[in-house]
């Protein structure tokens, strides 16, 4: 489950160590951890991490599957992560050390910058591929993070995108060894803690005003 630890005024929030998928319980847990990082006061930032193979592969599937009946307000509680995660009131870094595909992709892009380790590992939007069709909110999202050419070709096409390769496309900011993944956005963070408050949560909002809208929404059945 997750974490969140603390290295001077960057916080680290561990999203796990094994596919990280977006169950219930872990979603709750995602924003339990961000409940305490938008409490605090004063210069901070945040690094969003994972341990092992996955940064996230996104929904959990499986669980959803089981619940059919609760679809709707599942998709709900991804799209307000999302929408949280893209207007938090301090600079926000995704530390892409594994596989980063589906909802774990969109989670990346709602961070304000992304390091990818650049040997291994992939940035996938897979759903052209498993016959899942993005939400319209999902779709405002990506197309609000990444050039039209790169979300079109992301999108249409399930490309999917080593270290390098993310890194031209514009997808992530850096790519670099895999020992320095997180210690590449711990800098970045560092170097932006002092934005942090209402001002920077303001710009935010007002910049992805239509993928914010577009979340808001009630959701299209992922089907």
């Amino acid at each position: 489950m997750p974490t969140l630890d603390r290295h001077g005024d960057v916080y680290v929030l561990d999203l796990g160590d094994t596919e990280n998928r977006f169950h219930p319980d872990w979603i709750a847990s995602v924003n339990a951890a961000l409940d305490e990082v938008e409490h605090t006061q004063g210069p901070c930032a945040l690094v969003t991490a994972a341990t092992g193979k996955f940064f996230s592969n996104g929904l959990d599937l499986e669980w959803l599957a089981a619940h059919p009946e609760q679809r709707h307000d599942y998709v709900v509680s991804v799209h307000r992560l999302f929408a949280r995660v893209l207007t938090l009131p301090m600079v926000t870094v995704a530390a892409l050390q594994g596989h980063t595909f589906a909802a774990g992709a969109m989670l990346s892009l709602s961070h304000d910058f992304r390091v990818m380790r650049a040997d291994r590992g992939f940035w996938c939007l897979p759903e052209a591929d498993i016959k899942i069709p993005f939400t319209p909110g999902m779709s405002a999202l990506i197309q609000a993070r990444l050039s039209p050419q790169t979300a079109h070709e992301a999108m249409v096409t399930a490309r999917r995108y080593g270290g390098h390769d993310a890194f031209a496309a514009g997808i992530v900011d850096s790519a670099v060894a895999e020992d320095e993944v997180r210690a590449t956005a711990l800098d970045i963070a560092a170097a932006h803690t002092t934005k942090a408050g209402p001002t920077l949560a303001t710009i935010k909002t007002r910049m992805y005003r239509q993928a914010l809208d577009a979340l808001a929404e009630t959701p299209i059945p992922l089907s």
